[in-house]
């Protein structure tokens, strides 16, 4: 007997606990009806709000549970159900015994009430979210010739849709119809339909289409090496208060891309820093691109990335050949630039930047006779050559040019000696005596003012909807309480005339 008691003693507490942990598909229900409130009181911030919840349910995601919420959802024999259901793997279509027994107990309403709540459920907004997760579940399976095809239907389903609830929605569709054909290769052949959707959200004022599809297009003609066309869609794109975080961090990483090799390098380092600067935490790869990038154009720029760049949190290996290519800028050393180059030659081609390590050649170049002119007040062409490890034909005819080239873009402050041979380095004067100090306390400030700016641009707050109907019902009691006291108040200026 007492051993039954304590058994029981012991088992009770595990099964409050697993009661009280809400299911999958529980949790998708209820993001249904925020999703239909949201959608019901024209509140965005609900459907943004539903989209977060279902991103942390990502990996939990399987058939059985898309299926019940399917039939949950949509009406069976639907269009749209037959159209999604045929996208899930026929084994597993109907939920399990075991998951219907856990549904059940959870469930309150009864069969009528649920044919209720599917009848209520049929708005376009939740359609669209069908389309969302069952996208995911493909997409994650890496099924990625079905979530092309669900991507496209529900593509052109959101063409016939022009509804503000639906935009929150449409966003992450764009986003993920684009990644599909990405993972496919096939990237190219939606351009044309990617111009249509942006030329369809700019004609329906949705501002966060416009974001999304326009890095998207960026995205596309950044991925075949299209810079021209990317700069020329960027400049004709109607501009506007970016509306996501996420969207204008994308789109300050791909303009400064393009910056970049447009040899535009300060734009190019601002546009790539503010993007690793305001990209979130958890986007750990995105922010290691962003650095990538933002390093080797400050290294173009004649600047040296400090070491805590390369030291980040979780970005160490990643940066590691960047770190091996900055040491060999920073010494000047054009053999081991050569080395680190074909070493790491995989890396910056998998980068996408081997046309900006070419680039830095030069760069290696002006800053070892920056070094040497430093160090020697004057030194022969011929041993320049020697230090610079130039490998040409005629190295003493090529360090004779390269000197004379850096003197005259103000790289060194030295004469050249052609009749002996030399290179004469003047004196170094003190910097304080120049505007260097002022120009750079200037840049902080502005980079601070800015900051601030955008700061107080991104506050946002919920729309005030609620609070005006309350207010309306409030002004008509204000004024009639105002109209009795006015009455009352001339009674009793009568009352006090007699």
């Amino acid at each position: 007997m007492t051993q039954d008691v304590e058994m029981k003693d012991h088992t009770a507490p595990s099964n409050s606990v697993s009661s009280s942990a809400p299911s999958t598909l529980h949790q998708l229900k209820e993001i249904a009806s925020l999703i239909e409130t949201g959608t019901h009181t024209k509140e965005v911030r609900r459907i943004v709000r539903a989209i977060r919840l279902t991103m942390a349910l990502r990996r939990k995601l399987k058939v059985q549970v898309l299926s019940g919420f399917l039939d949950f959802v949509l009406l069976p024999g639907s269009e749209a159900h037959s159209r999604l259901s045929a996208y899930l793997p026929k084994v597993a279509l109907g939920l399990p015994k075991r998951l219907e027994e856990d549904e059940h107990d959870m469930e309150v309403d009864t069969a009528t009430s649920t044919d209720e709540a599917r009848v209520k459920h049929l708005v376009p907004e939740l359609e669209i979210y069908c389309y969302l997760l069952v996208l995911l579940f493909l997409i994650d399976q890496k099924k990625y010739n079905e979530a092309k095809a669900c991507s496209s239907a529900s593509i052109a389903r959101i063409k016939n849709l022009n509804r503000r609830t639906v935009d929150v929605l449409a966003s992450k569709l764009y986003l993920y119809y684009s990644y599909s054909y990405e993972l496919t290769g096939d990237l190219a052949e939606i351009r044309g339909n990617l111009l249509g959707l942006h030329r369809i959200a700019t004609l329906r004022h949705d501002e966060l289409g416009q974001e999304t599809l326009l890095n998207l297009l960026l995205r596309n003609y950044l991925h075949y090496n299209l810079y021209d066309q990317a700069e020329k869609l960027r400049s004709k794109a109607p501009r506007f208060e970016a509306h996501s975080n996420q969207q204008f961090c994308r789109y300050l990483f791909y303009l400064g891309k393009i910056r970049a090799i447009q040899l535009e390098y300060t734009d190019a380092k601002d546009n790539l820093l503010q993007a690793a600067r305001k990209a979130p935490v958890a986007a750990r790869g995105f922010r290691i691109q962003c650095n990538k990038w933002a390093i080797l154009v400050r290294l173009l720029l004649g600047e040296i990335p400090e070491r805590t760049v390369f030291m980040q949190k979780g970005m160490e290996k990643a940066l590691r050949p960047y770190f091996e290519l900055t040491n060999a800028v920073r010494v000047g050393d054009l053999e081991l630039f050569r080395s680190v180059a074909e070493e790491f030659a995989d890396t910056f081609s998998t980068d996408r930047v081997h046309n900006l390590i070419v680039r830095l050649r030069h760069n290696v170049i002006r800053t070892g006779l920056r070094n040497i002119s430093i160090s020697y007040s004057r030194i022969s062409v011929a041993d320049v050559a020697s230090k610079l490890r130039l490998d040409s034909t005629n190295p003493v005819a090529d360090a004779e040019s390269i000197v004379a080239k850096a003197i005259h873009d103000g790289a060194i402050d030295a004469t050249l000696d052609h009749t002996n041979g030399w290179m004469v380095s003047k004196e170094t004067g003190d910097i304080y005596s120049t505007i260097e100090p002022q120009i750079a306390f200037n840049s902080r400030i502005t980079f601070c003012l800015n900051m601030h700016n955008e700061a107080v641009r991104a506050l946002r707050y919920p729309p005030n909807t609620q609070k005006e109907k309350e207010s309306a019902e409030k002004r008509r009691e204000r004024q009639q309480q105002e109209q009795e006291l006015a009455k009352h108040i001339a009674e009793e200026e009568d009352d006090d005339d007699f």
